[in-house]
Order: structure tokens, then sequence, then C-alpha cells
């Protein structure tokens, strides 16, 4: 069968459980933010043509740039056992090495051909990593084979979290997922005016410079696709805050107040610090409200972002939910956003994105969130879309960032009426 109905206790009446057909990028292309946010890190594909042109396509980066990611392509003489890859591996690294002597963490990034040749990339970071003095070699999949698109940077983050440094004076709280500079910098003011100094981030700004933990360490997840890197950080012995993620005014505002109850931070404390940045937002987010209110939306699987979003297009914009679909629902992870989705309506975890396809016909909703392999038929067919990636690419958390939020489901709306003659 490739379909199962689920019943749930959060508020919905079912989940629609399929295992079919997936559209979705592979766990690659979470280096595209990551490689901005670690500055001292570096990102080594072993992979074919095809994951360097992804990467390149993704990115956006010009051949003349010097980013901090790029491709051991495997050839014809690695698939057919006539090159040593380990030595060959060996050598890229040490050439990469004298070229880009900043470089303090190096990602090995395993992908589909590394898998299907059974190149063991672990091993191979462990014995660099002894051999090459000042730089810490780690590895990861982002393998299509065993990963999906943001399930790239929850395995890069749970490689950082055994090399986190334990200490009795660790941070009160860890924040664990890739935020931009600008929101990072956002949340620490505003932890700063709440009482909460020691503040770590994971993944840091330099890999090499990890925030220390502690007994007393509680973390809250920034991103809800992040269920690896929580189980570590949980056997590690840290307990995670549960609360919605921090998109739009209320989604923000909850977020902050969750992590005030958890740090015995007076209530009133949190709305003093965070009602200016909040009505500022709730203002923002008002204006938008008149293009969004009443229309309908529907969100195909790819991001695991896809239960946030709803919620705030939901609650925060008027928006009518129709079908909202994601890769994997990791309940305990996102209850808190799941809790608040208004009933009666589907919610589908996993894709077989033939069926997917035709309930969303039958339904033609106002604005469709799926992939780009997606997108451009839907569009022939006369229906408005929103590449889901955008909505992971652009930084979308906190409250300054709501209103940039709401803009981008408002946008395609937009054009579509200009459009239409």
């Amino acid at each position: 069968m490739n379909a199962a109905v689920l019943p749930v206790s959060e508020g919905l009446d079912t989940i629609l459980r399929e295992r079919g057909q997936r559209e979705v990028f592979c766990g690659l292309t979470g280096i595209v933010w990551l490689h901005r946010k670690m500055q001292d890190a570096f990102f080594l594909v072993v992979g074919s043509r095809t994951c360097a042109h992804l990467l390149q396509s993704a990115a956006g980066v010009m051949i003349f740039a010097e980013p901090r990611f790029a491709t051991a392509i495997i050839g014809e003489r690695d698939l057919a056992g006539l090159a040593d890859a380990n030595a060959e591996l060996d050598r890229i690294v040490a050439e990469l090495l004298a070229r880009r002597p900043d470089i303090r963490v190096l990602f090995l990034v395993g992908s589909c051909p590394s898998e299907v040749i059974k190149l063991d990339l672990s091993r191979a970071a462990r014995r660099l990593s002894d051999s090459i003095p000042g730089v810490r070699v780690l590895n990861y999949s982002g393998s299509g084979i065993e990963t999906t698109f943001t399930e790239g940077e929850d395995a890069c983050l749970a490689t950082l979290v055994p090399g986190l440094p334990v200490s009795t004076d660790g941070a009160d709280l860890l924040v664990v997922g890739a935020l931009a500079d600008t929101v990072e910098d956002q949340f620490r003011r505003l932890f700063a005016a709440m009482g909460v100094v020691r503040v770590g981030f994971l993944p840091a700004r330099r890999a090499a410079e990890p925030p220390s933990i502690g007994p007393h360490t509680r973390f809250i997840l920034a991103q809800p696709f992040l269920a690896e890197t929580a189980r570590l950080l949980a056997k590690a012995g840290l307990k995670r805050i549960s609360a919605t993620m921090p998109l739009g005014a209320e989604g923000t505002r909850a977020w902050f107040t969750a992590i005030a109850g958890a740090l015995d931070i007076p209530p009133s404390r949190v709305q003093e610090v965070t009602e200016i940045p909040y009505r500022r937002a709730e203002s923002a987010l008002r204006r938008m409200h008149a293009h969004l209110s009443g229309k309908s939306i529907f969100f195909f699987p790819d991001s695991q972002l896809e239960i946030p979003l709803a919620r705030f297009a939901a609650n925060e914009l008027g928006m009518r939910l129709t079908e909202v679909g994601t890769p994997y629902l990791h309940r305990a992870l996102i209850a808190e956003d799941l809790a608040r989705l208004p009933t009666g309506i589907t919610l589908s975890e996993g894709q077989d994105v033939e069926r997917q396809l035709d309930r969303c016909r039958a339904i033609r909703p106002d604005l469709t969130v799926c992939g780009l392999g997606l997108a451009n038929p839907l569009e022939a067919e006369g229906l408005t879309t929103k590449w889901s990636i955008e909505l992971v690419f652009t930084p979308i958390q906190g409250f300054e960032q709501a209103a940039d939020l709401a803009e981008l489901f408002a946008r395609p709306l937009r054009r579509r009426a200009r459009l239409t003659v």
C-alpha cells in the first residue's frame, strides 16, 4: 500500500502517511547555508560532477568566487577500482589545505557516488584528523540515498555535538540550528535584555570555537528538522525546551516565553523586553494581512518547515490551510506548532507525488508551496507557486523578519494578479 491513515491526538483528526515517489533535494543542499555560517570551516563533497553542478547552481556562486565548499569528483578510475580512492582523497585534502590555510574544520561530505563505491569517509576523517595538526576533520552524509534537503544540516550538526567542550560554567542556553548572523545578533540582544548572558549557538560562526555546555545547559531548537542533533544533545544530558519555532510575531514571542519559563525568568520581564519588537512585527503583519487573509495554501513536503510555516500562515496571516505535507513528522520537536494548527485540514507525512499532485489539482489552492521540480509544471497549469527552497535560504526567524516571511507568501500572488488580464 502507498498510503495509510493514522489517528493523531494533537487536535487533528487524521494524518495521511504516504510512501511513494518523492520530489525533494538531497542533503548536500544544506552546504549552501552552512558554508556561509561557519567562517573557518570547509565542506569537501566526495561525489560526482552532478553534485558539483547542484551546489554551484543552488548557491548561485560565480566562477571567480572563493566559496567554502568544493567537490572532489569521483572519476571512472575510482569507480572501476583502478585508483586508490583514499590516496586520491589525501592528495586533494593536502592541496586544499595548502591553498586555504585558514581552514580549521574540514567536513568530508558523503554523496550517492561515494556511498555506492563504499568509500569509508568516517575512517578517512579520523585518519586525516590524526595526521593534520590544527585541523579537525569530520564526516557526515549528504547522500540522497540517506538524506533529504534539510537533513543535511541535521547530519552536519550531529557531528559537532561530541566535540562540544564540557565545563561547569557552560552556557545556560544553547540555541540549535543555523541562523543568519543578523538573526543571531537580534536574538543575542533580546537574551541580554532578558538577563540570559551565557548563550551559545550551534553552529557557531567559528566551528573551531564551539560553545561550551554544562550540567545546567538547556537547549532549544531554532529549526524543526534537527531530530538527530536533538537526540545526541539529550543523550549528552541536556534538556530540551519545547516551544513553537520562532516564526512570526506570535511564534517568536512564544519561543522566548518558553525559554524564560525554563530559565526561571519572570514572564513580566519577557513581556517588557519583547513588547516593542512584537508590536512592530504585528503592525507589519497587519499590513500584509489584507493581501493574504482568506487565501488558500497547499504545502508539498520538502523542508520539514511546513508545519511551523502553516501555523504562521493560518494564525498570523489568516490564510486557509488545505493540505500540509512534510517529509517527516517529528511530533515531539514540533508539538507546540502542531497543537496550534486549525482543525479540518489534511496533514500528510512522506510523499506519493502523483497522488498529492492529484489532490492539489482538485483543490486548486491560491498558493502552492513546493519544490523547484514541481513549480514550473504547476505554474503552466495555472497554479501560483512559491519555491520552498527560498523559505530555507532566506532569514525568516525572529520579530524583525516576520514581515519578510509574509512577503514571501504575498509576492507570487501579486505577480499572478499583475499577469492576469
